[in-house]
């Protein structure tokens, strides 16, 4: 997830939920549903992460994302309530959190939604947001788990918001579109959490489809199913995860983001989404090293975003490897939001066969995927095993995604 927000005495990664053990856990969300209720939930909604194929932090430039929802689910096992909380309990997050729903819009305000239960009473909050009557609501119980790996830059945050949300909306009879959700989910991030985000990662959970990725222009919020074919091409897509935990509400998520938004002031325009390529030569001479490095990153970012696209319609998957290196050369060297281990996994992936690979995510740790021929996993694996020992690195943990739908009720 990208998050912010803190219990006392919980540690929260950057997707904003309390690393705790498995010693922790209770089970799946409907267990979890009945053991907080002692009855049956309503239904049970689910919620994909994402990996995000190429486009970093452009989505809060207001330019071009080409994510994909993931095999990897947030359920909510949810029933409405007759008094008016919202009480929610996770198998991450220790001890159930109850408020009123009337009382959301006051916490909000005094600061009061934290840790891990800001991400689903943000969500209700924003609901309120988007024209719900927060004072006239029934409340609900909420029971969520999720397999969605926490920190990975694999967006376990807007999984929970997606589902939680969907939940939500149906519970309450409400009647927004999934558009309309992407929105609510990027709110509750921005406002209630804290995290200053883009939303790439709640439209990826909430319109993903099977084998295809979402284009979507983050100015309009047009959206187009694009198929990837990997499965055709005899391709998959590996995520890496470095066990580096990253805390995208602080510190240099928030840093560059500021950046891009300088640069775009300097150079007389909404947001870099406005800029061509030719348009860097005027760039390095109005802006200091760093904002033009931020700024050429994002500008070249987009353009890979739409060569993908075309690539990926006139040639195939297969074709795709030489932007994902690029995007990575460019994260490293211009947005400088890698590290070694994310370094290391990219290129013994690359020597070890993968077509292209990348960091995905917010950076500062988590993820790096690698888009590999079927036959060539257990090589990189491998390869990639050995560099991390070689480095002093803590084992990554290695696993294949698939492209998957997107939000949906699944009882």
């Amino acid at each position: 997830m990208s998050g912010s927000g803190r219990e006392a005495g919980a540690e929260r990664d950057s997707d904003g939920v309390s690393p705790v053990g498995p010693e922790l856990r209770s089970g799946t969300a409907r267990e979890l549903f009945r053991q907080l209720t002692g009855g049956a939930e309503a239904g049970v909604w689910s919620a994909p992460g994402r990996v995000n194929l190429i486009g970093e932090h452009t989505d809060y430039n207001e330019g071009f994302v080409l994510p994909f929802a993931i095999d990897r689910r947030t359920e909510v096992a949810a029933a409405p309530r007759t008094d008016g909380v919202l009480r929610v309990v996770s198998t991450f997050g220790g001890e159930p959190v109850s408020l009123p729903v009337a009382d959301l819009v006051r916490a909000h305000a005094g600061g009061e939604l934290r840790g891990w239960s800001a991400y689903p009473l943000g969500v209700a909050w924003a609901l309120g947001e988007f024209g719900a009557d927060l004072a006239a609501l029934p409340g609900a119980d909420l029971a969520i788990d999720s397999t969605v790996p926490v920190g990975a830059g694999l967006s376990s945050s807007a999984a929970i918001e997606s589902a939680v949300a969907l939940a939500l909306t149906e519970l309450w009879g409400l009647a927004h579109s999934r558009e309309t959700l992407a929105k609510v989910g990027q709110r509750a991030e921005n406002d209630a959490v804290g995290a200053p985000t883009g939303i790439m990662d709640q439209s990826a959970s909430l319109l993903g489809r099977l084998d295809a990725a979402v284009f979507l222009d983050c100015r309009s919020l047009a959206a187009e199913v694009v198929p990837l074919g990997f499965a055709e091409a005899g391709l998959v897509l590996r995520v890496i995860d470095t066990g580096v935990r990253h805390e995208h509400a602080t510190g240099g998520y928030r840093e560059r983001r500021a950046s891009c938004e300088a640069g775009a002031a300097a150079l007389g325009v909404p947001a870099l989404r406005d800029l061509e390529p030719g348009d860097l030569d005027r760039a390095r001479k109005l802006l200091d090293d760093i904002t033009f490095r931020r700024v050429r990153h994002v500008v070249t970012e987009d353009r890979r975003v739409l060569d993908t696209v075309r690539t990926l319609r006139a040639d195939g998957a297969a074709a795709i490897g030489p932007l994902l290196d690029a995007s990575h050369v460019s994260m490293r060297d211009d947005f400088e939001i890698s590290v070694p281990e994310l370094d290391v996994a990219v290129e013994s992936a690359r020597a070890a066969g993968a077509l292209g690979a990348r960091m995905t995510g917010g950076g500062f740790g988590g993820a790096a995927i690698a888009l590999a021929p079927a036959d060539a996993v257990a090589a990189i694996s491998e390869a990639v095993e050995l560099a991390f020992a070689a480095r002093g690195f803590a084992p990554p943990t290695q696993f294949t995604v698939v492209p998957s739908d997107g939000a949906h009720r699944d009882s």
